[in-house]
């Protein structure tokens, strides 16, 4: 509630109370009472008619699923690019050459193009250590 502690809260009250002082402090409570049932009927009304305006399409929506601190962007992206995986054959995956384990070993400059049969490259953490072709974006170089 506004940044403000408890401590903070129970200084301010002092404060008010000291500077309305003891005859208006019950006149200035009684109508602080007032103001917060009027704006809490307030909010009543106001949510009332958006439930009476949306109709019963706005109460079947599970507003909890739609939480965004649900969202994790290391999720979403690592789903996304699982998601985009080509679908694989009945054939076994291709491996690296002896000569290009080598190579990439050695830290070779060969050693990335000649990774895989293909020019595919390794993606770490796939099911089944799978090799596939690295993606390649013309506007990045």
């Amino acid at each position: 509630m506004f940044g403000i502690n408890g401590g903070e809260l129970l200084v301010l009250f002092l404060v008010a109370a000291f500077v309305i002082g003891p005859e208006r402090l019950p006149r200035y409570a009684e109508q602080l009472g007032h103001w917060v049932r009027r704006a809490r009927q307030f909010a009543a009304d106001a949510k009332a008619r958006v439930d009476e305006e949306l109709g019963e399409e706005a109460r079947d929506v599970d507003w909890a699923a739609l939480d965004p601190r649900k969202y994790d962007p290391r999720r979403i992206v690592r789903e996304a690019l699982l998601d985009d995986l080509p679908p694989t054959s009945g054939r076994a995956p291709a491996r690296p050459s002896p000569s290009a384990r080598a190579a990439a070993a050695t830290g070779g400059a060969a050693a990335a193009a000649a990774a895989t049969k293909g020019g595919g490259v390794g993606v770490a953490g796939d099911p089944g250590d799978r090799w596939r072709s690295a993606p390649f974006d013309d506007e990045a170089t």
